[in-house]
This record gives C-alpha cells, sequence and structure tokens, in this order.
C-alpha cells in the first residue's frame, strides 16, 4: 500500500511517500504566504524522489499549521496525534515523544500502539523553539549551523531568566558587552531552551525512550543540553528528525 503524509508548518511543508510503511520518498519546500501552493509543490517533489506516479498513492494524510489547505487528504491529523505515530514507527518502545520545531515545542505520552495518553506543549514565546536559536545566532552575529557546535566548547554554566525571545536577546547582549565567550553565550542558549522542553516533559512524566523529532534535533548542542536536562544518556532522534509529522501523517493514512 502506498500513502503520503503531509506536514504544512510554519516554516516548512514536508511530504513522506511510503510503501508498506517503509519510506521511498520525501521532499520538503519553505511554505511561505501561498500553503496551497507549498504543499504541491512539496507533493510533486516527494512523488518524484520516490519515482512513482501520483496515481499511485492510495491515500493521503494531512497534519500541520496549514493542513485546512491540504485539500487532497482523505485523512487529517493534529500534529499531537501525527508526532505520537510517528515516535511509535521509528522506536516501538518508546512511550515519550517531544517535537521541537521552527515555532512550537510539544512533548506527548504514548502507548504501545502510538495513543496519545498525554499531551504538553510550549506556550511562553519562541523561546522553547527553533525560532529563537536564529534570533540569538543574529544577535551572536553567528551562522545558525555553527550554534550547537559552538556550545560544545563550552563547560560554563550562565543562567538565562527571560520567558521571552525579546528578553532573552537583551539578556545576550549584556553578556556580549560584558565580554563573555560566544561560546559561553552559546550554551547558555541551548541550556535556556532545553530547560523550557524539558519543563514540559516532565508535566507529562519522563519515560524511558524518548523520541525527538522535529528540525532542532539536528542542532547537537541543543540535544546535549536536553539529555543534561533530562539526565538521561540517550534521546532517539531519527534521520531526517524534521518529516516526523509527515511520517506520522502516512502511517495513519496506511491505517
Amino acid at each position: 500500500m502506498i500513502t503520503v503524509g503531509i506536514d504544512c508548518g510554519a516554516k516548512n511543508t514536508k511530504t513522506v511517500v511510503m510503501k508498506d510503511k517503509e519510506i521511498i520518498g520525501k521532499a520538503s519546500t519553505l511554505t511561505g504566504f501561498d500553503q496551497a501552493a507549498a504543499i504541491k509543490t512539496s507533493f510533486e517533489a516527494a512523488l518524484k524522489d520516490a519515482g512513482i506516479e501520483g496515481s499511485a498513492v492510495e491515500k493521503i494524510g494531512g497534519t500541520g499549521a496549514g493542513m485546512e489547505d491540504i485539500t487532497q487528504a482523505d485523512i487529517k491529523v493534529n500534529e499531537i496525534k501525527a508526532i505520537a505515530k510517528a515516535a511509535n514507527y521509528y522506536c516501538p518502545s518508546a512511550r515519550t515523544v517531544t517535537d521541537v520545531g521552527a515555532e512550537e515545542g510539544r512533548a506527548v505520552k504514548i502507548g504501545d500502539k502510538g495513543q496519545v495518553d498525554d499531551f504538553a506543549i510550549n506556550e511562553k514565546c519562541a523561546a522553547g523553539a527553533g525560532a529563537f536559536i536564529e534570533a540569538m545566532a543574529r544577535a551572536l552575529e553567528t551562522k545558525l549551523e555553527e550554534m550547537g557546535a559552538m556550545a560544545l566548547k563550552s563547560d560554563k554554566e550562565i543562567p538565562m531568566n527571560a520567558q521571552c525571545a525579546i528578553f532573552a536577546e537583551s539578556e545576550v547582549v549584556g553578556l556580549i558587552h560584558a565580554k563573555t565567550e560566544k561560546q559561553d553565550i552559546s550554551k547558555a542558549i541551548h541550556d535556556s531552551m532545553a530547560s523550557r522542553i524539558v519543563s514540559i516533559i516532565r508535566r507529562i512524566g519522563v519515560n524511558e525512550d524518548i523520541v525527538m523529532v522535529g528540525g532542532v534535533g539536528y542542532n547537537p548542542g541543543f540535544m546535549s543540553a536536553m539529555k543534561r536536562e533530562l539526565k538521561v544518556n540517550n534521546i532517539y532522534i531519527p534521520d531526517d528528525p524534521e518529516y516526523g509529522a509527515a511520517v506520522g501523517a502516512a502511517v495513519v493514512a496506511a491505517e
């Protein structure tokens, strides 16, 4: 059975093509202002990557902030259910999944079949999402992709207390004026963000076998901070973690 999952997110629209629950194609494009166009572009690119025609697709699942524009979807699911199903697909023993994307962070407690038992969402500005690191990278005049590796070079503990990205940026500027090393500031930024995400995980209960999806999963500085905060040695990060919700939507479509 060939199914497709489309995740129309705030920043990117991702599409996954699955054949008998095996990923055979995927594609991502910037969502921009025209969500319908982004969905079409991502969908067609994923089909091309899979080497199939649209007529071969049997079911389509849609999710994400812009899922109402996924008119071709046979079924639409919220992001909570989508990432729960994705975590169960990637790691059947997982009971906790956290998703940190561009605009939001969330955590879900799941059952043995990927059903949602409980969830919590970061609702405090962008301080618990990828946009926070992007904003801080601009303040540090550093490339976004260098932030994580830079944080790993520091062993300092510098508290950042702001609950809002705007006020946090003021803290960063203050640290810069105090001649604090960039690597130490970067670690403080990642520690602060990890603390916010871990706080929502603790609201639903920390379980073993934690899965991380969302584009921030690529950031080694953030993942290191998450492990320290959770006091765990390992967090399962799938290949291409930003496709997590799309994978979950494709799994739901297959079911």
